[in-house]
């Protein structure tokens, strides 16, 4: 199961939306919560008119047999409150569907990274126990660096370490309970801040495509993800127009 946080930027949702979009993904079903707000609009997917007036809603799967691999993308925010109920529904629907793994594709804000995560790649992952068991050595081999825990009380207590991702929404509440429950899950992550986020996306979705090799590439670049047709209405002509 591949999942993004409604974190800052955006920056999960839009590398689920390039997943989608380039594996040209069918939408199986709906994922019914009253945790998100409520949205409904076009086939964000659309590639004519034939199905351009379909209609899409704040949560839904996809589903690429083949790759045996389910996306579950999240379009709205959650409502105030309504992060543990949606973690713990869910964290169910991921154990009775019987999936392996969940990726959780996130981000967090720049500019409240401490010294350590200022140096290198601005791209880090996170393991459960029960899944750095498994791919742990894969990690290593590629190089990444897993997201540092920071101090507690900064200047007052500095040995004393926790997990802090400002920004990222439901992402470390998922984590957490993935841990306690045995549930196989890496969160990728990005951090970034708000505006243009396009290029986060990308990033992203590369760091992703380096362990998962969605798509076969030798160097990842931009240019191998096809942009959802949505993206011009969302971003206009920030996009050159060789990319659609």
């Amino acid at each position: 199961l591949l999942q993004p946080a409604v974190s800052v930027g955006n920056v999960g949702q839009l590398a689920i939306d390039l997943v989608i979009s380039t594996l040209d993904m069918t939408k199986v079903g709906y994922f019914y919560t009253d945790c998100l707000v409520p949205m409904v609009g076009n086939n964000p997917y659309a590639t004519g008119e034939q199905n351009s007036m379909e209609l899409s809603i704040n949560a839904e799967v996809y589903s690429l047999p083949s790759k045996k691999l389910v996306v579950l993308q999240i379009r709205s925010p959650f409502i105030k409150n309504k992060y543990r109920p949606f973690s713990q529904a869910l964290l169910s629907w991921v154990k009775s569907s019987k999936c392996a793994r969940v990726v959780l594709l996130s981000s967090s804000h720049a500019y409240q990274r401490d010294d350590e995560q200022l140096l290198g790649t601005p791209l880090r992952y996170l393991l459960t126990p029960d899944l750095e068991k498994a791919v742990g050595g894969v990690m290593q081999e590629l190089n990444w660096k897993e997201m540092e825990k920071v101090a507690a009380y900064p200047g007052i207590n500095d040995t004393e370490k926790v997990l802090h991702i400002p920004g990222g929404g439901i992402t470390k509440l998922l984590f957490t309970e993935s841990c306690s429950k045995g549930i196989q899950m890496a969160v990728l992550l990005k951090f970034c801040s708000e505006g243009d986020n396009i290029p986060d996306a990308f990033a992203l979705i590369n760091y992703l495509n380096e362990w998962l090799q969605l798509i076969k590439s030798e160097v990842n670049t931009s240019s191998q993800w096809k942009i959802p047709s949505s993206w011009r209405l969302l971003f206009g002509s920030g996009l050159p127009p060789a990319l659609f």
